[in-house]
């Protein structure tokens, strides 16, 4: 593993609270959070190379193993947040991604999470190795 972590191994997207987001109190259900991070996780795994075309054309997904999470602020219906994302581990087929939910107008952390993933092979359900240079690409190439 390296403490290197290249670029387009970050993101940063943002999400506005939406009435469906919410409880009847306005406030975020906890279980939306996930699907915040899972956003943002699909678009760090694009920007990384393993887009839609290239799990069809591989049959290789990034499947979630464990999912942590730490609610710290409740977000608000109408509130834009900011989802920043990392990868920051890796070694065989295992690699994990971190994430910060934050208020955009504050900078606040409303809810912080850490997921281990591991790439398998649809069809066989087997594991497979992190590709050559990963984490700079998840792509396994043409």
């Amino acid at each position: 593993m390296s403490n290197q972590i290249p670029d387009q191994c970050r993101i940063s997207t943002e999400i506005r609270v939406m009435y469906f987001d919410t409880d009847a109190g306005g406030v975020v259900h906890n279980i939306v959070y996930l699907r915040f991070i899972e956003t943002a996780r699909t678009m760090l795994a694009i920007q990384m190379g393993m887009d839609f075309e290239e799990i069809q054309r591989t049959g290789i997904h990034a499947v979630v193993t464990r999912t942590e999470i730490d609610y710290k602020r409740p977000a608000r219906l109408g509130e834009v947040l900011r989802v920043e994302g990392r990868v920051t581990e890796w070694s065989g087929i295992r690699f994990w991604v971190e994430f910060e939910v934050v208020r955009a107008s504050d900078n606040e952390v409303l809810a912080t999470s850490r997921q281990a993933l591991a790439l398998v092979q649809v069809a066989t359900g087997k594991p497979v190795r992190l590709p050559s240079g990963f984490p700079a690409s998840l792509s396994f190439g043409s």
